[in-house]
Order: structure tokens, then sequence, then C-alpha cells
């Protein structure tokens, strides 16, 4: 972390969202989502930030080390997004509120955007302390036409391109035997074949 503050600290940016999740793996979907979110609100950064244990998800992920590892292939290359490993370091459950605290602390004044997908807008009010996170960050709903957003005035809702993609549906692919190689980046793909990962 204190080499990643120092880095971000010497770059001129004040906006900056935030992607957090298992990337159980990491998809284009992933990658669209961020890309879609910095051109429309006009963000100077995307900082990718995988889950250690996530409090909503039941599925079992692959150590956090290949996970890790994927994202940063995935998002090589581009100077707006960064990886952050911050809750795989802090152990535990990952609760978006702990680590939004720890990064308004290290850069209070930054503005913060937390990415999140309709689906998981619906429930949002059980997060833990959500109406502090709404407080500590703006919440960046992107919508989706299976998850209308219902309350947009809690949320700032962003038109993203569809692309019915999900991690678990990779998953469930590779235990097929089935090609996923189009519904990943390519360093990604060959990362996940060579390894074996989730046979």
């Amino acid at each position: 972390m204190a080499k990643f503050e120092s880095e971000l600290k010497m770059e001129k940016i004040k906006r900056v969202g935030i992607l957090g999740g298992t990337f159980n793996p990491p998809h284009i979907g992933h990658i669209i989502l961020a890309q879609e979110v910095l051109n429309k609100l006009n963000l100077d950064k995307i900082l990718f930030i995988p889950a250690n244990i996530p409090p909503h998800k039941n599925a079992s992920l692959i150590e956090a080390k290949h996970r890790l590892k994927m994202v940063k292939l995935s998002i090589e290359g581009n100077k707006n997004f960064s990886l952050l490993d911050c809750e795989i370091k802090r152990g535990g459950v990952s609760y978006t509120v702990d680590t939004l605290r720890e990064l308004r602390k290290i850069f209070p004044s930054y503005e913060f955007y937390l990415i999140i997908g309709s689906d998981l807008a619906k429930d949002f009010n059980t997060w833990k302390d959500y109406q502090e996170i709404m407080k500590l960050a703006k919440v960046v709903v992107g919508k989706r036409k299976e998850f209308p957003l219902e309350d947009n005035n809690k949320f700032i809702p962003v038109d993203i391109l569809e692309i019915g993609i999900s991690s678990s549906l990779i998953r469930d692919w590779i235990k097929r035997g089935w090609c996923v190689r189009y519904l990943l980046l390519p360093k990604v793909f060959d990362y996940i074949v060579k390894r074996k990962l989730y046979l």
C-alpha cells in the first residue's frame, strides 16, 4: 500500500472510481464496465480491488494470488487502471466500508466513486454501514435491463454496454470443457489454461 500510495499521490488525479469484487475470474465485462464509467463520468483512475472473502457471495474462491495476478494481466497497459490488494492483505471478510475508510484516510482530497451493478443496487441497504459508504463515496450503478434501478436518487446511474458474461458462467463453461477464450483477456485465458484453474 505504501508504494501504491506514493505513486498515486504523484499523479495529478482527483476523481477515482473503485471497482471491487471477487474477480473469480476477471473477464471482459469487468473491463468494459470500468472503461465506460471512466469515460462517462470523466474519472482520472479506476482502482480494481479484489475481495479477500466477499460478504455477499458463496462461490468457492481460488487462491487470492491467482485472482490478483489475473486482474493485473487484465489491466496491463492501461494507465488509467490500477490494482490495489488492500482487502487481500487485510484478511477476513472484505467490507467495502472498511476499504473506503482506509482510502479516505490516505487520500482525503479525492472524490471516490464506488462502481456496482444494478443487480447489487437492489440489496445495497443490506451492506455493512451502507449509509456511511454513501458519505465516503458516490455510488455509481451500471444499469442492466434485467435488474431495473428503482432508486435513482440514491445512486448515479450509468448506461453500460450489456454483455451477458459473468465469472460464474465462465467457471461453469470451463467445468463443461467449453471454450471461454473470447470471454477473457488473452493473457488471462492463457493463465487459466496453463494452471488448469476452475477444472
